[in-house]
């Protein structure tokens, strides 16, 4: 049965002209919803009928428009409401012009947190969301079992199932846990119950006219927060530290560099949950460092920011533990992918930043050969190729970015008064991974952290990761058969 506020939102789509721009994995499930919900819905994309035949077949008979090819953004300021895709950029003249014009805009995201009946946690970053965001599903999940057998716990948003076609049957006590990039969050006019902010460095800004509105698309996750909401920050960037004075909620920080006032902090090798406690603080010493399996202190500070969204919850500290102890990583996430004539080899693919790169070099302690380059997303690669002299002893460069990768490290060779690595250039991926092996010797790690988006050679950072992957697993099966010979 609908409560008063769905049955309020629901019926405000009833009738309307919708546009829904990007027909994927995401939008099917919010093109039916919202025909379902009576809307006059025009899906909308780039690509030609004969490129979506599955994905139209999933929402015919419910009388749904389309707009294909060129031109399928022309049609836009006829409507009342557009929904975007979270990869559609929102800069386009097309899309600015219906705005202009006064066309609502909202996203799947924002109707999930409006028909939400159970609390949701959002939480956004500029690296680690992924993996804080399966963390708080799996501490979650390990509590429900242990303390609350009624409860169900669902993780969507980014990563995993679209909820739209789901969240009117969640219960109360039920827990909604969203991952949620900064496209998701640019046009989001209510934030999560509790949300958390884990960091802010530069990104998309081929997408973003610049950092401030890439900052303020991400403040959206609190923005909109009433004071009984819970607002998660990670103490050690200055971004973030800025946002946590403008909350309005209860703030809760992570920090692995030292103490906080309320929240999670990292004191020698103990994972510490400070909370309030009948008006004083009390420390709970949560976990050891040796308890968490994935490598990095970049990792040790998404388990804090875990504690800390959890803690906000009720979430029981032998729960947290047991969650991370048990959890090896998330898959293209400093992945290992084993080890072919004593050389390792690690999938770090998710690193499309040059900021998720640093994080990759500085969790390997052996020294590395270095597979770097693809789309360029304006973002500068020096504070990378400094962090990288010493570690990486050969680079292999690839894409529209490797000419600016390759300044960046012969200009940091030049600041340290060392040598440069040894640069070497590469076609395609397989020649890159082919050139990384040649380069290696035994004790070595083949690391693919690339610093870029896949935009121009894989679909995706998740098809480069798996085609990395099975490359490497050529390699072994060529060795395991020389050695049988």
């Amino acid at each position: 049965m609908l409560t008063d506020v769905q049955r309020r939102v629901i019926g405000t789509l009833a009738g309307k002209r919708i546009a829904v721009v990007g027909i994927g994995i995401t939008n099917v499930p919010l093109i039916r919803f919202l025909a379902k919900a009576g809307a006059k819905v025009v899906a909308c994309d780039v690509k030609k009928e004969e490129q979506l035949q599955a994905e139209i077949a999933s929402f015919s008979g419910l009388g749904v428009d389309t707009l294909l090819g060129p031109g399928y953004l022309d049609r836009l300021s006829d409507c009342d409401m557009v929904f975007l895709s979270p990869g559609v950029n929102p800069e386009q003249p097309e899309i600015a012009f219906a705005r202009d014009a006064g066309v609502t805009f909202s996203s799947e995201i924002e109707l999930v947190l409006r028909l939400s009946s159970a609390p949701v946690i959002g939480i956004t970053g500029s690296s680690g969301k992924t993996t804080t965001t399966t963390l708080v599903g799996r501490m979650l999940e390990e509590d429900a079992r242990l303390h609350r057998p009624e409860r169900d716990v669902l993780v969507g948003g980014n990563i995993g199932t679209p909820l739209i076609e789901s969240v009117l049957t969640v219960k109360s006590e039920d827990l909604v846990v969203l991952e949620l990039s900064s496209f998701q969050l640019k046009s989001l006019r209510v934030s999560p119950h509790i949300a958390a902010v884990l960091n802010i460095t530069p990104n998309h800004l081929d997408v973003h006219p610049n950092m401030e509105d890439y900052i303020s698309a991400k403040e959206n996750i609190v923005r909109f927060q009433a004071g009984d909401g819970w607002a998660v920050f990670g103490g050690e960037n200055d971004v973030t530290a800025r946002m946590a004075t403008r909350a309005h909620g209860s703030v809760l920080m992570f920090d692995a560099s030292g103490p906080v006032e309320r929240g999670a902090f990292l004191d020698g090798s103990s994972l510490i949950l400070r909370r309030d406690a009948g008006g004083h603080c009390t420390d709970t010493a949560v976990m050891d460092r040796s308890d968490i399996k994935i490598p990095g202190m970049h990792n040790v500070r998404n388990v804090l920011a875990a504690i800390a969204i959890c803690s906000a919850l009720g979430t029981e500290p032998s729960a947290m533990r047991d969650a991370v102890s048990s959890f090896g990583g998330v898959e293209h996430r400093l992945e290992d992918v084993g080890q072919v004539d004593g050389v390792a080899y690690v999938n770090d693919s998710i690193a499309t930043t040059p900021s998720r790169t640093i994080a990759a070099l500085l969790a390997v302690d052996r020294p590395i050969v270095l597979i770097a380059g693809g789309y360029d997303k304006n973002l500068p690669f020096d504070e990378m190729a400094d962090v990288a002299l010493g570690r990486v002893h050969d680079v292999v460069l690839l894409g529209v970015t490797a000419d600016k990768i390759e300044k960046a490290f012969l200009e940091a060779a030049r600041r340290a008064g060392s040598e440069p690595p040894r640069i070497v250039r590469a076609a395609d991926f397989e020649e890159a991974v082919d050139a990384a092996r040649a380069a290696a010797v035994p004790g070595d790690v083949v690391l693919l952290s690339p610093a870029c988006a896949s935009y121009g050679m894989f679909r995706n950072f998740e098809e480069r990761g798996h085609t990395f992957k099975e490359i490497v697993r050529r390699y072994a099966e060529a060795d395991e058969e020389a050695r049988e010979e």
